[in-house]
């Protein structure tokens, strides 16, 4: 039981999904489309209406490029957190501590690091409030840089290496186990290959003997995805949902998603299957006196 921006999330047996906003206008999904600060704000609300609980908005991409002044990422997100944070739990994606400080005082729950806190301050930032981090897997030391094609021994058992060491460190500097949670990192300096193995082994990450926090799975629409079945950006939905409910099975507890009205769905879906939440109503061959009311 975790309780995120005053919001109780049972992850024993509930799987949350976390609505992707980028305010880039080079974000690898959306090309821009949710870069004005409007687009930005109506795309939150809307995946808020359609049942995303958490809504995680990017200022900075993650993938190579120039660097966005500090001042300017936070231009970008301040506004966002602020039209969001009354109606949902806010995260926000930055690997900068000053980003995270303002987001913070704006009313952000969550700090999504894509780069496993290696701003030194960002762990104190996180310390020093009531937020939740996300401590993702990647190998780049400096983000926004070029990196050599990736080579592990064990993909997964270097994974959770990393992430177990970038926890110990994020609580060695104040920061509660109960307001962390993992993401191992789709195609974050990953291959195909790579991507596909650690899905396959994610119940190594979440059972008995993994890591013991809750797990985010960022596989949206992500090139393991589009390579695997040959499909181009705009036509990775099911591939994706099917990643993704075979994550949440594994035991993935958060699923980030562009496509929030299906993940919604999926995610419902899989909870039901596994008994715990009841379906919507009851009326295909029940007895008329056990037939029931949908819920609202």
């Amino acid at each position: 039981m975790r309780r995120i921006g005053g919001h109780p999330f049972d992850f024993s047996r509930h799987i949350a999904v976390m609505a992707i906003v980028n305010r880039t206008p080079d974000s690898f999904y959306d090309r821009g489309a949710t870069f004005t600060l409007d687009a930005a704000i109506d795309a939150g609300h809307g995946a808020i209406s359609s049942g995303a609980e958490i809504v995680d908005i990017g200022g900075v991409k993650f993938a190579a490029g120039p660097a966005v002044p500090i001042d300017d990422e936070i231009a970008r997100v301040i506004p966002v957190v602020r039209a969001l944070a009354p109606r949902a739990v806010v995260s926000v994606d930055t690997f900068h501590a000053d980003v995270a400080r303002a987001a913070i005082a704006a009313g952000a729950s969550i700090i999504n690091d894509t780069s496993g806190l290696r701003d030194p301050a960002m762990a104190e930032v996180i310390a020093e409030s009531e937020a939740t981090v996300v401590i993702a897997h990647s190998l780049g030391t400096t983000p926004r840089t070029r990196f050599a094609p990736p080579q592990y021994d064990d993909v997964v058992a270097e994974v959770a290496s990393f992430l177990r060491e970038r926890v110990e460190f994020a609580v060695a500097r104040g920061i509660p186990r109960e307001r962390i949670i993992v993401d191992p990192g789709h195609d974050l300096h990953k291959n195909t290959l790579h991507s596909l193995e650690l899905t396959a082994r994610l119940a190594e990450l979440t059972g008995p003997d993994g890591l013991g926090l809750p797990l985010l799975v960022a596989l949206s629409n992500k090139d393991f995805v589009g390579e695997t079945l040959d499909r181009d950006i705009g036509e990775r939905v099911a591939g994706s949902l099917s990643a993704a409910v075979y994550c949440a099975i594994q035991g993935a507890r958060i699923i980030r998603a562009h496509n929030v009205p299906e993940a919604v769905d999926a995610m419902r879906m899989v909870e039901a299957i596994l008994g715990w939440r009841e379906p919507a109503y009851l009326a295909h061959n029940m007895p008329p006196e056990e037939v029931t009311d949908a819920v609202a």
